[in-house]
């Protein structure tokens, strides 16, 4: 593809130009393949390789607000309006797993894995092994629904290899998708599916940085812009919106002088919890997911076989109910049940019946009902054979697993995996388990008494005679005595079991998991410390979206070593673009700021680490997205600021060094009321075109800025619905673009 810039050497290569449908609100690159996810603005998903090959289309039918991929590429997940998260596979789109962590729309993602193998205390390598393959065959998998062809029931599906994948954990690394929300709440969920805490900005109160000013701050009316994990799981940064009001007196929540607006300011937030115990917190997310997934399995079988059966009795009463009418219509003062106990103590048939068997129901009808209740009763066995005792069996021993973890208080307790819980949990798994072998024997006895029943009206009609109904003997003391025995000899101490469906089983069993889950999720966010408040700048109530932007770079001066955690070995950079009415004497201006997970560390050392620099956009043209590259680069896409609403000019994409520009020591022992960004005013970086490396852009471009750190690629959008992709790491013999 030839443009007009052809003629000179061009910074990147324009790898493709190509017209998309809708506009694109949200992009992001996956991280290990040359795939590219796009929200259009009416929320549907695109995934397109790199060629531009499109591979799938869904559309979850709720507005998305965020997205972001897992660490290894092979799931996407996606924040939707209404506060859920949905789980995707690459392959397909197919939903893997929906979980409601919030209770308003999810604008941010960020999915972070921990970049070291576990080790033991000498350095060997650690490994935890599911030894639940060396005594069950595969997991049993969702039933399907009769009727429903294979890929359009969703979650049951017979293709079940993507969502054994998004539970085989064990052999993922240990990682954590954070979450947040418009409200300030943020989720963490290990492997995307575990819940294991959950955070509000809003209740966190922030002590000042100063060592001689006792005082706390606090944030109202927060909402998230941006989150971001560090490399070892250790530190969370946060951008939110709020207003900064002094706690100390909670009944007066004076507002600070400088601080009447609304600002932008970035947290640190302490999760070194999942560094210190990933170990602990990767088992028991491995049995507790796959539990949960077992659950699932419990669930859908349950579904499944009370939609048969009551299928079957519906197409038994639509037969037998008209029985009922006929005695009524001859006058006759009896029951169906007696009319049938009539004829099978060899009395004579009343007309009714007689009229029933012979017009009604006739040979066809019998053989009819029969194959239904009949074939119904066979597939529900099926049904627990093949999926429900199965997922059964290996729930109780996955809950057996847990409760020996849980007897190591030492390790264990610190996570909270509650002894007296998983016991609990652990007696209601083995509960259902008898409740199925109970089931399986009174269907046993249901579906040959039935048998029996049909075979009987068969001869009825032909004979007008034959054996027993359908009715089923109850339990007599004797067994119930015997059962007592039995429960109490298997170490159980519920002995009402026998008086609960097997419905009724699953809802205690499930409840106890919730409970028994509940307290790991409880402990770690009571462990999620907010360390260190950061004011940015002051926002007006109609502040449009802030391009943001946040990274960890690794610091060359510091050598890697097993034993050190990110703050020896990384630094974060926040970058982010100044509204013109936050500071109208630094306006058309962008922020970095890098240090800021050191430097409460460093001020109670008695210096400052934290550093910024202050860019100048070039006149001429206005920042419209950014982000931050590998190596401490910055990528900044422009555009011409014309004077027409009609955005006709065309705009350019520049790459500035990060690490090269004079960052100014930040100096937190002046008053914490002052915005820190005012420090800089005297040694603003003046961007010139000719100085940086520029890709012009012939059209007029939009949000969102898609980069790919790991492959060097750039997505821009033009406003009039073009997609431009291109290569940042060019040869440098490549003098024209080329298609």
């Amino acid at each position: 593809m030839k443009t007009d810039e052809s003629q000179r050497v061009l910074p990147f290569q324009l790898q493709f130009d190509k017209p998309v449908a809708s506009q694109i609100k949200i992009s992001e690159w996956n991280p290990e393949k040359d795939l590219l996810a796009m929200v259009t603005e009416d929320s549907k998903i695109l995934l397109h390789r790199f060629n531009w090959q499109r591979l799938w289309t869904i559309s979850p039918g709720r507005c998305i607000t965020s997205l972001c991929w897992r660490p290894d590429g092979k799931a996407i997940a996606v924040g939707l309006e209404d506060g859920t998260v949905s789980l995707h596979d690459v392959e397909n789109g197919r939903l893997l797993r929906s979980l409601k962590s919030h209770t308003v729309a999810v604008v941010c993602l960020n999915w972070e894995e921990d970049g070291h193998m576990i080790t033991d205390d000498n350095g060997n390598l650690s490994t935890y092994e599911d030894r639940t393959s060396r005594f069950f065959p595969p997991t049993p998998t969702v039933p399907r629904m009769p009727g429903v062809v294979s890929g359009d029931a969703g979650f049951m599906d017979d293709n079940e290899g993507s969502f054994r994948e998004m539970s085989n954990s064990s052999q993922q690394r240990f990682n954590i998708l954070c979450s947040g929300d418009k409200d300030g709440s943020i989720c963490f969920s290990i492997f995307g599916i575990f819940p294991i805490g959950k955070i509000n900005i809003h209740k966190f109160f922030f002590p000042t940085p100063l060592v001689d000013i006792q005082a706390s701050y606090r944030l109202l009316n927060a909402s998230i812009y941006k989150v971001a994990l560090s490399k070892d799981l250790c530190h969370l940064i946060v951008m939110c919106s709020g207003e900064l009001v002094e706690g100390s007196d909670e009944s007066r929540n004076r507002k600070l002088a400088g601080h009447g607006m609304h600002g932008l300011h970035c947290l640190m937030l302490d999760t070194s919890i999942f560094w210190k115990r990933r170990n602990e917190l990767h088992q028991v997310a491995q049995q507790a997911s796959n539990i949960e997934d077992l659950t699932e399995v419990i669930r859908a079988s349950l579904s499944v076989m009370c939609k048969q059966w009551n299928d079957a009795m519906h197409t038994f009463h639509e037969k037998f109910d008209s029985l009922s009418t006929l005695i009524v219509d001859h006058g006759l003062d009896s029951s169906p049940q007696e009319e049938f106990l009539s004829l099978l103590g060899g009395a004579r048939t009343s007309p009714a019946v007689h009229q029933f068997l012979v017009n009604s129901l006739g040979e066809v009808g019998v053989k009819r009902t029969s194959k239904a209740v009949c074939g119904a009763g066979k597939e529900l066995q099926r049904i627990v054979l093949d999926h429900l005792q199965p997922a059964a069996e290996i729930v109780g021993f996955r809950m057996g697993e847990l409760r020996g973890l849980s007897r190591w208080r030492a390790r264990y307790q610190g996570v909270g995996l509650d002894e007296t819980l998983i016991n609990d949990a652990t007696e209601k798994a083995g509960m259902l388990l008898v409740q199925v072998e109970r089931f399986m024997r009174v269907l046993s006895s249901v579906v040959q008494q039935f048998s029996n029943f049909f075979n009987w009206l068969l001869k009825c009609i032909k004979l007008l005679m034959s054996e027993p109904s359908d009715q089923l003997l109850p339990y007599d003391r004797e067994t119930m005595r015997n059962a007592k025995e039995l429960v109490h000899f298997g170490g159980f101490l519920d002995c009402e079991y026998l008086r609960r469906t097997l419905a009724k089983e699953f809802q205690l069993m499930e409840s106890s998991f919730r409970e028994a889950f509940l307290m790991p999720f409880s402990t770690i966010s009571k462990k999620i410390l907010c360390e260190n408040l950061l004011p940015l700048f002051p926002l007006s109530s109609t502040s449009f979206a802030v391009p943001t932007s946040i990274s960890y770079y690794e610091e060359a001066s510091h050598p890697i070593s097993s034993y050190q955690t990110c703050e020896n070995r990384f630094i974060d950079y926040i970058s982010f673009q100044i509204p013109d009415e936050s500071f109208p004497e630094i306006a058309n201006s962008i922020g970095i700021v890098r240090g800021f997970m050191n430097d409460l560390i460093n001020v109670k050392k008695g210096y400052a680490s934290l550093e910024a620099a202050l860019l100048c956009v070039p006149d001429g043209y206005h920042c419209v997205d950014l982000s931050l590259y590998k190596e401490s680069q910055i990528v900044l896409l422009l555009n011409e600021t014309t004077t027409s609403s009609e955005s006709s000019g065309d705009a350019c994409m520049m790459i500035v060094q990060a690490s090269d520009l004079p960052f100014v020591s930040i100096s937190r022992s002046s008053n914490v009321e002052n915005w820190m960004l005012h420090q800089l005013k005297g040694s603003a970086v003046y961007l010139q075109m000719e100085n940086e490396k520029v890709r012009n852009i012939p059209h007029s471009v939009i949000a969102p800025l898609a980069v790919s750190t790991s492959r060097g690629v750039a997505c821009v959008f033009a406003a009039r619905k073009r997609a431009l992709v291109y290569i940042l790491e060019e040869d440098e013999d490549e003098v024209s673009d080329t298609e």
